[in-house]
């Protein structure tokens, strides 16, 4: 080999050792002479080689931490198993590098404990209830310590309750009996809606039936009294008509002849109706009869 090439090769090299190139998203820690120097920022950046070194690369990128499974005591004594998952963000790389060793293992760490405190603090049916508030609790606690770290806490996510499995069918026990019961009363309610749609069918069907029955006797009093009242108004009408026949000329006479009609008329079906008949003393005189029934038509009323 030429020293021509040698020298190319060691110009290349040297290039390569210079230029270094950070991706989008991503920042590296330049020491220099074993002491930090500088945060390179993502593109092209020029180094001085044998002097700088890359010590740290960082991905400023949302990452997802798993947070393995654990066994936590609830208040009320009972374990369950629980895991998770945390969303963190490098913000500051300098502290990445520097405030601590690892600070992904530090965060799952702290995680744990603080999810052991938190479900520690609640019963066991509460813990179900209240996700919510522990994930809340678990991202202020981590936030707050990860701050000296370069490390920010986005959200905490609890994936898995696991109760023991005596505990499990104990709940599915008591969930079967809850729906018993709200069967049972759901059931008891129908039964006491039908009972009081039927009462209250019963009670407008007596109120109807009353009321048909009260209009009726209305609607017959009223015909009565209607017919009563025409009745009454034909047979004064009647009367007027022939009193005023009566003091018309030739009424007294013709008055006196119907009376006579009738007389004979009626002294005829009596003579039919057995086979005794009884006579007046003064058949012989029938137009002192006729006289006698006529005495009334013959007064005439003072004026």
């Amino acid at each position: 080999m030429t020293p021509l090439i040698v020298l190319l090769v060691l110009v290349v090299l040297t290039i390569l050792m210079t230029v270094k190139v950070v991706p989008q998203q991503s920042a590296y820690i330049l020491e220099r002479l074993g002491k930090f120097y500088a945060v390179l920022q993502p593109g092209v950046n020029f180094i001085i080689p044998f002097f700088d070194r890359i010590a740290y690369k960082y991905t400023l990128k949302e990452a997802a931490v798993d947070i393995p499974e654990q066994i936590c005591i609830t208040r009320d004594n009972v374990q369950v198993r629980m895991d998770g998952v945390i969303f963190i963000q490098v913000i500051d790389p300098r502290k990445a590098a520097y405030g601590i060793s690892d600070y992904t293992f530090a965060v799952i760490q702290l995680a744990q404990t603080t999810m052991r405190s938190e479900i520690g603090k609640l019963d066991l049916d509460k813990t179900f209830e209240e996700r919510m508030t522990i994930n809340r609790a678990v991202v202020e606690s981590i936030d707050e310590a990860a701050t000296g770290w370069g490390v920010k806490v986005l959200r905490y996510e609890i994936k898995n309750i696991t109760p023991p499995q005596s505990v499990l069918n104990a709940m599915e026990k008591q969930m079967q009996a809850e729906r018993e019961r709200r069967a049972v009363i759901l059931q008891s309610d129908g039964e006491k809606q039908a009972a009081i749609n039927v009462a209250e069918g019963q009670k407008q069907k007596v109120v109807l039936e009353s009321e048909g029955i009260r209009l009726r006797q209305i609607n017959e009093a009223e015909g009565e009294a209607s017919a009563l009242k025409s009745v009454a108004e034909a047979t004064a009408e009647s009367i007027r008509l022939v009193a005023q026949a009566i003091r018309e000329e030739g009424g007294a006479e013709a008055v006196q002849l119907k009376v006579a009609e009738n007389y004979v008329e009626q002294f005829g079906k009596l003579a039919k109706a057995g086979n005794t008949l009884i006579l007046p003393a003064n058949l012989a005189d029938m137009g002192s009869l006729i006289a006698t029934a006529l005495t009334v038509v013959k007064s005439e009323p003072k004026k």
